[in-house]
């Protein structure tokens, strides 16, 4: 199995790239923008960095990119101040949909949980000194493809940069379309169990996992375990043994890490804040497949001093990565800032 695909290949295609200096992805319309003012390019003129970022107004939505099909998306990069992490909505939509096939906080989606920077070494996504977001999660749309964020916050944030990097040309009939869904829960000691999807209908594969843990309780907190019930089924087919087995480690962690697959990258634990964990696993290797119906959780579960599990009341934030065929179900939400917030 090769993770370059088809990278030796000539293809028939053409490359584009979006951002601040070309919001449109015109071919030869880059770095177009007129220096005027005080600017830093004021004594170099035409050509140079001008508009190399944007900002995100207060309470509003800003289009990142449109784009006529049919292509691919390849990369996406973006930087921005922390405190929108928590604060934006990153919203993606195929082919004219109505309800969008990605809804996250920007920084869930990218793998940075509770609002918090830190580093991600892994193959779809990597997060890089010093908050530099990198997406590699092929999107391919056959008719259209928009990108939208929406900033929460009754504050605008400067300083927002961005490049999407994709391909035009003709994608293969049996391409499904990218998704994900963000989903934020509060355990209880009745039902310890965080949904992190359900309600997806259609034919599809499941490929990975990001979550942010909130630790309300002492000691250990991820006795539980990830269960994937497929198309319909009341007991799981796949199962796992404990949550830090599903996320790639063993006994409870005891130091963080992070691979190309999985990994336990956040493990905040500061005098005054509760326990924070951030944690994902892609199936890459081992997509899970569905044909008509998917639904995941993961149970929040520690230890009683008597040896038997208890159950915690933890606030558990997780993206699930899924691909599917058109259409999907409206998952889409309209979130409060309160929503958002870390603990």
């Amino acid at each position: 199995m090769s993770f370059f695909g088809d990278i030796c290949e000539i293809k028939n295609e053409c490359s584009r790239s979006i951002s601040a200096e070309n919001p449109d992805g015109s071919l030869s319309e880059g770095a177009l923008e007129q220096p005027e003012g005080k600017g830093p390019a004021r004594k170099l003129g035409l050509g140079w960095k001008v508009r190399p970022c944007i900002e995100l107004p207060a309470m509003g939505r800003v289009e990142l990119a449109k784009i006529d099909g049919p292509g691919t998306i390849r990369h996406i990069w973006i930087t921005v101040d922390s405190k929108a992490y928590r604060s934006c909505l990153m919203r993606f939509y195929w082919d004219d949909e109505q309800s969008p096939s990605v809804e996250a906080p920007l920084g869930d989606f990218f793998g940075c949980t509770h609002g918090l920077r830190y580093n991600i070494n892994s193959l779809p996504l990597s997060v890089n000194p010093s908050g530099g977001f990198n997406c590699y999660w092929p999107m391919p749309f056959r008719k259209s493809a928009r990108i939208e964020v929406e900033n929460l916050s009754s504050k605008p944030f400067h300083n927002f940069f961005y490049q999407i990097d994709y391909s035009l040309g003709n994608i293969s009939e049996s391409a499904a379309y990218f998704h994900a869904n963000w989903r934020r829960s509060m355990t209880t000691r009745e039902c310890p169990e965080h949904v992190i999807l359900e309600g997806v209908s259609g034919v599809g594969h499941y490929v990975g996992t990001v979550a942010g843990w909130s630790q309300l309780s002492n000691g250990w907190w991820g006795e539980g375990e990830v269960k994937f019930f497929l198309d319909g089924e009341e007991n799981p087919t796949i199962c796992t043994t404990g949550t830090e087995d599903y996320f790639g480690g063993a006994w409870c962690f005891g130091e963080t890490f992070s691979s190309p697959f999985c990994g336990y990258p956040l493990w905040r634990r500061e005098e005054g804040e509760i326990p924070r964990h951030g944690l994902y696993r892609w199936h890459i290797p081992d997509p899970i497949r569905f044909s008509s119906s998917i639904r995941v959780t993961v149970q929040a579960l520690g230890w009683y001093p008597d040896g038997t599990f208890q159950p915690l009341t933890d606030d558990i934030a997780t993206v699930a990565y899924w691909y599917q065929r058109e259409p999907h179900s409206d998952f889409s939400k309209r979130y409060s800032q309160d929503e958002l917030w870390s603990r």
